[in-house]
């Protein structure tokens, strides 16, 4: 087994498993990525890429394959329809990452258009075929991401995953809802849990995971080799360290922003909210500095997800958008979130 990539487990009695960020376009950039890490997460991977563009030397892509000293494992994933423009993008990543991963669960047009992504679950010769070619041609562990099927027909990807395994992948995740699906409906977990014991690789869980709750009974279900979050951490980074307190993995005084704020346990919670988002907050801005620099674009983006669900969430926006630059933004959004904990 690759040094980055745990065995498969056996049925989950309560133990701690790995925590994943799903890569997310426009939200796992290095610094949120860093920042999940120090919120809890055990495994990040990269904004997904096109691997034309990456082939191509398109600066922008590449960009998105920044990383630094201390996010290891190094997952850049890629995706695309084109089986050489994939495995020539995977050589050209394959001495700086750990693990490259495959792309085939992304339902975006965008995306599927160029029949790539989760649309490539409709052909599944073609996906198995582009596996293949890449685990051939770099020596770099090659994993996983796909749905449960196209939901036009029939759901494969049990016998996908199977195949993958055969072919030399070496790690599979799966998102619990069809392409024509998208984000809608519930994730089917129960189909996880069948491909789970239908290979001897392990196999990651995505979907509807959005707490310690939820963490808790997606595992037990499915006995799965760990956990993928996305829609549950945009904004809430801190979603991987309150899964593991919650499931009895680490102890809450272990977590940074209850380190760093005074009399935390006597804070009501919407205060305790408040103080989480502007610990992640503040640190996102400080390895943004200190790393990439802080990208405007993504800060803004950040920021509003950041402020999503708290009271007055408006007034930051507007206080931020009243700034001339990336730092008076940036410290608008802390002050906001700093009167929030005084204020409750």
């Amino acid at each position: 087994m690759p040094e980055h990539v745990r065995p498969k487990p056996g049925e989950w009695d309560g133990e701690a498993r790995p925590l994943y960020l799903a890569p997310m376009s426009g939200v796992t950039d290095l610094p949120y990525r860093l920042l999940a890490k120090e919120c809890g997460a055990d495994v990040t991977i990269t904004e997904f890429t096109n691997s034309t563009a990456l082939t191509r030397e398109a600066a922008a892509s590449w960009r998105r394959m920044e990383t630094h000293g201390s996010e290891v494992p190094f997952i850049p994933q890629i995706f695309g329809g084109d089986v050489g423009d994939m495995a020539t993008a995977a050589e050209m990543l394959a001495g700086s990452a750990d693990i490259i991963d495959l792309n085939f669960g992304c339902p975006a047009p965008k995306v599927t258009n160029i029949c790539a992504g989760a649309a490539l679950m409709g052909e599944p010769d073609r996906l198995v075929e582009m596996v293949h070619t890449i685990v051939k041609r770099v020596d770099t562990p090659i994993t996983a991401k796909m749905r449960l099927g196209t939901g036009g027909q029939a759901n494969n990807a049990l016998s996908i995953c199977q195949r993958l395994e055969d072919v030399g992948a070496v790690r599979l995740c799966i998102h619990g809802r069809t392409l024509r699906q998208r984000y809608t409906g519930v994730a089917d977990w129960s189909s996880i849990a069948e491909a789970v014991k239908a290979v001897d690789v392990p196999v990651v869980a995505n979907g509807d995971v959005i707490d310690a709750a939820s963490a808790g009974a997606c595992l037990s279900q499915t006995h799965a080799a760990g956990l993928m979050v996305g829609r549950g951490a945009i904004g809430r980074p801190g979603v991987f360290g309150d899964i593991k307190v919650g499931l009895g993995w680490m102890e809450q005084e272990e977590l940074p922003w209850v380190k760093a704020t005074e009399d935390w346990h006597h804070l009501e919670e919407t205060a305790q909210a408040f103080a989480q988002r502007r610990w992640c907050w503040d640190r996102y801005i400080g390895l943004s500095e200190a790393t990439i620099g802080i990208q405007s674009r993504w800060m803004q983006r950040h920021a509003i997800a950041f402020t999503k669900g708290l009271p007055n969430a408006k007034k930051a926006r507007l206080a931020m958008h009243d700034e001339d630059t990336d730092k008076g933004m940036a410290n608008a959004i802390s002050a906001f979130l700093a009167e929030g904990i005084a204020s409750e």
